[in-house]
């Protein structure tokens, strides 16, 4: 069982590929007329992204973890996370690396409840900061779709609606709520008694859709998009919140659509903004894919997760 599932990640990776192959092609055309200089800082970017998400992984448990492997997991997670619907992938190998580690489940998951919350403080935080210094850079009425916040707000007063029933009538589900909750406010307030695990919680929170977005940045510099490096952030922030509840595998098809919207609201012309957007993809989605595979396949067959 162990052997097949190191070479399941590899047939995920072969069948995503060829179901995604027009773009690989578009985006590898594209990326033969670009600066390499600024392509090799966008990948420098990307890999700094894992560590990034190893220190904050870090931060978000007391417990010390072993540095390197926390780190090949963080490198492999991002695969996962590209196979499996957005955030489930990375964050089950992370549960389970943690919990081989020896953090009892109840804290792991606690631990991996805070490295979410803090990930989209995070985000949202830079994405606030930046909308209030460049109030102009997106043309909203674009990026928006007329008539769509009204359902969305709909929808989603309806799954809180739909939370809070449930919780109120089953007790064994609250009852199981209320436990989570307990366990992670715990763990939440051990890790910021630690100045150290708070520093790496938060800062490596704010790092790590920094990192993302510089790499979009250096992809547009390369390419001639036109568009400031300030603007090209903020674009790349207000499209992966948009589409953070888009359940596709690592927001395949979604994240590409949507950046391509939020370039073209900043002000970059359609064609230039897709082919950035393709380039992009092809560095910190496509290229890492494979030996990220390989990765995952080496510490589930090593027993590291």
């Amino acid at each position: 069982m162990r052997q097949i599932l190191c070479l399941l990640p590899l047939l995920l990776v072969t069948v995503v590929a060829v179901q995604h192959r027009s773009v690989l092609v578009e985006g590898f055309r594209h990326l033969r007329t670009a600066s390499w200089p600024w392509l090799l800082a966008a990948g420098g970017a990307t890999c700094l992204t894992w560590v990034a998400a190893a220190v904050t992984r870090q931060g978000a448990v007391i417990q010390p973890l072993p540095r390197w492997r926390l780190l090949a997991t963080q490198f492999a997670a991002g695969s996962a996370n590209h196979l499996l619907p957005t955030g489930l992938g990375a964050g089950a190998v992370n549960l389970r690396f943690m919990t081989v580690c020896g953090v009892p489940l109840a804290r792991s998951s606690a631990a991996l409840a805070l490295y979410l919350l803090a990930e989209s403080v995070g985000r949202l935080s830079l994405l606030t900061a930046l909308l209030l210094a460049f109030p102009d850079a997106l043309r909203l009425g674009t990026l928006i779709p007329a008539g769509a916040v009204a359902p969305l707000l709909a929808v989603a007063g309806a799954v809180l609606a739909v939370a809070v029933a449930a919780l109120s009538l089953v007790r064994r589900l609250r009852a199981a709520v209320l436990g989570f909750v307990r366990t992670a406010l715990g763990e939440a307030r051990s890790v910021h008694m630690r100045p150290a695990r708070a520093l790496a919680l938060w800062g490596g929170s704010l790092a790590f859709p920094a990192l993302q977005a510089a790499g979009l940045v250096a992809v547009g510099q390369a390419l001639g998009l036109g568009v400031p490096p300030t603007h090209m952030a903020l674009a790349y922030l207000a499209a992966t919140v948009a589409v953070a509840l888009v359940p596709t595998p690592g927001g395949l098809g979604s994240v590409e659509a949507a950046l391509i919207v939020a370039l073209v609201a900043a002000g970059g012309p359609v064609a230039v903004a897709t082919a950035v957007v393709l380039a992009y993809r092809i560095i910190t989605v496509w290229v890492p894919l494979v030996p990220g595979a390989l990765t995952l396949g080496a510490l589930v067959r090593l027993k590291v997760i």
